[in-house]
């Protein structure tokens, strides 16, 4: 279902900003205890629309075009680099929505925090 600007800026005011930021650090909590993961990722692939509503476009077909890094890959990488790496790209892009002004830049940055977490790929 589609939300008007309108309905998505008010969100953002009262609730987005602030729910943000309380999501991606209990996200980021969770991934670091191992068995949170599969939570701390599903809150990190929902941080945009938490933040304006946006609905998020569906994962790729791995069939089609681009396929998703193994999940060999994908743990490794998280274990090395996408635990750490995804807390400051979110909290970096949090400081960006809570000023308004850097907000169309936080929404970009928060569309890859997936990726930057677990090289998970999302189209488009």
């Amino acid at each position: 279902m589609a939300r008007s600007l309108l309905v998505r800026a008010v969100w953002f005011l009262l609730v987005g900003w602030w729910l943000t930021f309380i999501a991606i650090n209990v996200a980021w909590f969770l991934n670091v205890t191992i068995i949170g993961i599969p939570l701390g990722i599903a809150i990190i692939n929902r941080v945009p629309t938490l933040l304006t509503l946006k609905e998020r476009r569906e994962p790729i077909d791995p069939d089609a075009g681009r396929s998703q890094h193994s999940l060999l890959v994908r743990a490794v990488y998280f274990l090395l680099v996408g635990w750490w790496l995804s807390l400051l790209w979110a909290n970096l892009a949090w400081a960006f929505a809570a000023s308004i002004v850097g907000l169309p830049v936080a929404v970009v940055m928060f569309n890859y925090l997936p990726y930057l977490t677990s090289l998970y790929r999302f189209d488009g």
